[in-house]
């Protein structure tokens, strides 16, 4: 029972902490959403203009080989997080005829893909608890590289989706090439509803110094944006899915010392009707001892 309560002790800690967390994850979520949707529209209206041509833009006739950014956490204690997000990438991967090579962001997803023996051309732990901008342009810059070199003809992210505190989906999205001409492109390829062109006139750009110029820079950035999002998006799902399991965790510990303490005043009641069986006994037998 001392054991009992002091797990519960634990996770009640541990879920008060999920739970500032989320706030601050959430805040995060929905501050890059406004800009990513901008960017979108931009790079929309770019990809959409004759002659400008950006080797990110363009879908190659023949898929010979498939690299998926597989985002988990660093850290444990968070439910069935990490196990959903990799059965939806595993049964995304037994789909494809091609091979697939996985980027793991996450520890426990890197030693999830080596326990079941698949291919890691990359990996990205210990990213800080409020990762920036910065922190994870590296991961863009090395699909960037695998897609232009041909070592990879497309580029997936495997993450969890954040939609409340109780719901998070499991989500394979297209990253590269980077498809903006079409509504049904940006379904097919799982964009948010926050990230899609606005209905109405489209809006006019003027653009210096050029838009190729642009493109070489614009189009980079929001490969390593759509990885930061997603990093955030799974920032907080994580800290939801954690808070959750250690209410249920809390609650599964109270509901086991209520068992334990019927138990335990069951085993003391049996005690002390034995104990007064045994007295009541030995009163008799020195009664019939006198008489």
């Amino acid at each position: 029972m001392r054991s009992v309560k002091n797990i519960s002790q634990v996770t009640r800690a541990l879920e008060a902490v999920s739970a500032s967390k989320v706030r601050r994850a959430q805040q995060a979520v929905l501050g890059t959403r406004p800009y990513a949707s901008k960017a979108f529209q931009v790079l929309q209206h770019l990809g959409m203009q004759p002659g400008t041509v950006h080797p990110l833009l363009q879908k190659r006739e023949a898929v010979n080989n498939i690299t998926v950014v597989f985002i988990t956490s660093d850290r444990g204690l968070c439910g069935a997080y990490n196990t959903n997000i990799l059965r939806a990438a595993l049964a995304f991967a037994r789909k494809q005829t091609v091979p697939v090579k996985f980027v793991a962001v996450g520890r426990k997803g890197r030693d999830l893909l080596l326990r079941r023996k698949q291919s890691i051309v990359g990996e990205f732990i210990n990213l800080p608890g409020n990762p920036t901008f910065v922190d994870v342009s590296s991961i863009g810059q090395l699909v960037v590289e695998e897609f232009l070199s041909g070592r990879a003809d497309e580029v997936y992210l495997a993450y969890t989706d954040y939609i409340n505190t109780l719901r998070q989906e499991p989500r394979i999205k297209l990253l590269l090439p980077l498809l903006p001409e079409s509504e049904e492109v940006r379904e097919a390829t799982g964009h948010t509803a926050a990230m899609a062109a606005p209905k109405g006139p489209a809006a006019a750009y003027f653009y210096e110094p050029s838009q190729k110029e642009l493109l070489n820079v614009i189009v980079p950035r929001f490969t390593a944006l759509q990885i930061y999002q997603t990093i955030l998006e799974a920032t907080a799902s994580e800290h939801s899915a954690r808070m959750v399991a250690m209410r249920n965790a809390t609650d599964s510990a109270k509901d086991l010392l209520g068992t334990l303490q019927l138990v335990y005043n069951k085993a003391r009641q049996l005690a002390i009707t034995s104990d007064l069986l045994d007295i009541v006994g030995g009163v008799e037998a020195l009664a019939k001892a006198k008489s």
